[in-house]
């Protein structure tokens, strides 16, 4: 049975907030994950006291010591998701109970203290209620928020730490990638793979995403937007790309994505994708799919369109994906007719411009 504790969270605002100016300069043109709200949400986690001490905080540092368990041994989780502007100026989130149950597994495949559920919702809750004036008004403007938690015991050895925790900051954003591209162009990794079996690719801990930095600055260096990873086995079969799950859509309609099998990240969005595809009748496979198939499909035009999603950058396009000594072109290099109607639908679900059939939005009072 799921603990159900919940915390009274003490507030201390901010002494000195960012002006009301300051503010409407920077939520003009937020970018992504450059600045930050005015507060931050504080749990701490103890093995005699359980989790306890819940504050709405002024961001700010935090002092470690030197022999904190978190720099020798990376155990660290984290979190990623969205509050957005509603119509009539409410404020919502989106699917925050599947971002909740996401954290706690992934603390337990890290041998980390599982936070209670409720304990995640109602410390996003709180903040949201707080710094809501970030979210910005903008065209697909919302405010990005990180749950992150990492062992706090100071000590040196090879175990699980009793000491943990728990924090959300804020961001105001806009678009992920840099210039409003219509589409992005990944790099295939050869030499480099995100996650084996048995390993840790269906938790979010931040060690993955930096053994996955050098094919991404390989990518970079090679002119792409992102990279892509092939299985861990035979180095054959697409999986994922550095932050974000990926999805085809072939000639008869249908849509084909890499199963989950512990080493993809289950995205949130990827789910969202797939139920709201089969709702409509659309045929959704999770299945393998090897990069020759995809060159091979993308050439004789059986692959119509493909797309990278993740809470960061929703829905986005994918125009070319390079490799070493190849390149190829999926449909006309933009987006493709469901990719555009499902990031429409997606969106509108999540702004309140459309119905959500599914129960996916909380409104925030």
């Amino acid at each position: 049975m799921q603990d159900t504790t919940t915390l009274d969270f003490e507030f201390e605002a901010h002494p000195n907030p960012v002006s009301d100016g300051d503010r409407a300069a920077v939520l003009a043109n937020p970018g992504f994950g450059k600045v930050f709200t005015d507060h931050m949400a504080v749990i701490k986690y103890s093995a005699d006291k359980g989790w306890h001490d819940a504050k709405i905080l002024p961001r700010g540092p935090i002092q470690v010591d030197p022999a904190t368990a978190v720099l020798h041994y990376a155990q660290e989780i984290f979190e990623g998701l969205k509050a957005y502007r509603l119509p009539d100026g409410g404020v919502s989130l989106f699917r925050a109970d599947e971002n909740a149950r996401r954290f706690r597994e992934s603390a337990e495949r890290m041998a980390m203290a599982p936070l209670p559920d409720a304990l995640f919702l109602d410390s996003i809750r709180e903040l949201v209620r707080i710094d809501q004036k970030w979210i910005p008004e903008i065209e697909g403007g919302s405010l990005y928020l990180r749950p992150f938690m990492f062992a706090s015991e100071v000590f040196l050895g090879v175990k699980p730490a009793s000491e943990y925790l728990y924090m959300v900051i804020a961001s105001p954003a806009g678009a992920y990638f840099k210039g409003g591209a219509p589409s992005v162009t990944l790099w295939v990794s050869e030499h480099y793979t995100r996650a084996a079996p048995g390993g840790t690719g269906a938790a979010k801990c931040g060690g993955n995403y930096a053994a996955s930095l050098v094919a991404q600055k390989e990518a970079i260096d090679q002119g792409c937007d992102q990279v892509v990873f092939l299985d861990a086995v035979e180095n054959r079969y697409v999986e994922e790309l550095g932050g974000m799950n990926v999805m085809f859509v072939m000639d008869d309609g249908s849509i084909v994505t890499p199963p989950l099998g512990g080493t993809i990240l289950p995205g949130i969005t990827r789910d969202s994708l797939i139920t709201l595809a089969r709702s409509q009748g659309i045929e959704v496979r999770e299945e393998r799919y090897s990069i020759d198939q995809w060159k091979a499909d993308a050439q004789s035009g059986k692959l119509r369109e493909a797309f990278a999603c993740g809470t960061a950058a929703v829905l986005t396009p994918i125009g070319k994906v390079r490799g070493r000594g190849y390149e190829f072109m999926i449909g006309n290099g933009g987006p493709g007719i469901l990719t555009e109607k499902l990031r429409g639908e997606l969106g509108g679900i999540q702004r309140g411009t459309a119905p959500d059939p599914h129960g996916w939005v909380e409104r925030l009072p």
